[in-house]
């Protein structure tokens, strides 16, 4: 009975053991696998995961932002178009051994801009003084005290010589007044000059205009020989001298200078044209100056 008993206790103990070895084989086999399943899951993440993009496929915002700009910038540079082209410089005037000739100006009769005369092809005023003429140093008036003559031998106010006399004043005694319609005052310089400036006042008591100022020179008395125009504002050709391209001017202190220094001019009299004026229809000289030095 013992023996029996022992018997079924080892069979059971047996059994026991079968079962313990049948639960402990799968969890063995089961252990290996889990890292690698871990292994796999984070491996997983790191390439879909996009708060972890590879560094090697992304670029920061600041390089991309510049390199545009820095090629935009080499290709301008690089294209001629886009360079704008170089305005021409402005011709200089060669004042090489000129000097400023001393022009001295009578005192202002009038203060403040001339009213608008409604003069056709009228200049406006230059709104400051005018810039120093520059000549050949030694240059100087020519006509002081040279001979005049006048297509009105008898002026209504004044004389005649009074043009040459060396006052530019603009007060009474100071101007000579000659008739209406087309008149002319001649002026011989008694030799041949290089001019290069002539400088007029008709009259600066009051802002005004003179019609068909017409200024010329020749090499004979009668104008009939190398006549050349300086200057000629009669637009209409009133004046029997041909239509004219300068434009009207107001009379100031400063007189009107006419230049002819780049002309050349070498010439023994002068003679200036005028028509009336704005205030009235008589014509008005105070002084007529010429600039220039004897032709050697």
């Amino acid at each position: 009975m013992k023996m029996k008993g022992f018997g079924s206790i080892l069979k059971i103990c047996f059994c026991v053991l079968i079962v313990m070895s049948l639960c402990f084989i799968p969890s063995c086999k089961k252990s290996p696998e889990e890292p690698a399943t871990e292994g796999s899951s984070q491996q997983s993440l790191t390439t879909t995961s996009p708060e972890a993009p590879a560094p090697s496929t992304v670029k920061p915002v600041a390089e991309e932002s510049e390199e545009p700009a820095e090629a935009v910038t080499e290709a301008v540079a690089e294209t001629p178009a886009a360079v704008e082209p170089e305005a021409p410089a402005a011709p200089v005037a060669d004042t090489a051994g000129l000097v400023p000739i001393d022009i001295k100006l009578p005192k202002p009769m009038f203060v403040g801009t001339p009213q608008d005369t409604k003069v056709p092809n009228l200049e406006k005023p230059l709104g400051k003084a005018r810039p120093p003429f520059l000549a050949p140093e030694g240059t100087k008036n020519v006509a002081l005290g040279k001979p005049i003559a006048s297509s009105d031998e008898e002026p209504i106010i004044g004389e005649i010589e009074m043009i040459t006399d060396g006052d530019k004043e603009a007060a009474d005694g100071s101007y000579v007044e000659l008739g209406p319609f087309v008149q002319n005052v001649t002026i011989d310089l008694e030799a041949v000059y290089e001019i290069y400036a002539i400088v007029v006042w008709h009259y600066h008591k009051q802002a005004r205009v003179y019609f068909d100022v017409v200024v010329q020179v020749a090499d004979d008395a009668d104008f009939i020989t190398n006549v050349r125009t300086v200057f000629n504002n009669d637009i209409d050709n009133s004046a029997g001298l041909g239509v004219g391209k300068n434009m009207h001017y107001t009379e100031t202190n400063e007189g009107r200078l006419f230049d002819v220094l780049a002309q050349g001019i070498k010439t023994r009299y002068v003679r200036l044209y005028s028509n009336g004026n704005t205030s009235n229809d008589l014509n008005h000289y105070i002084e007529v100056e010429v600039y220039g030095k004897p032709v050697q």
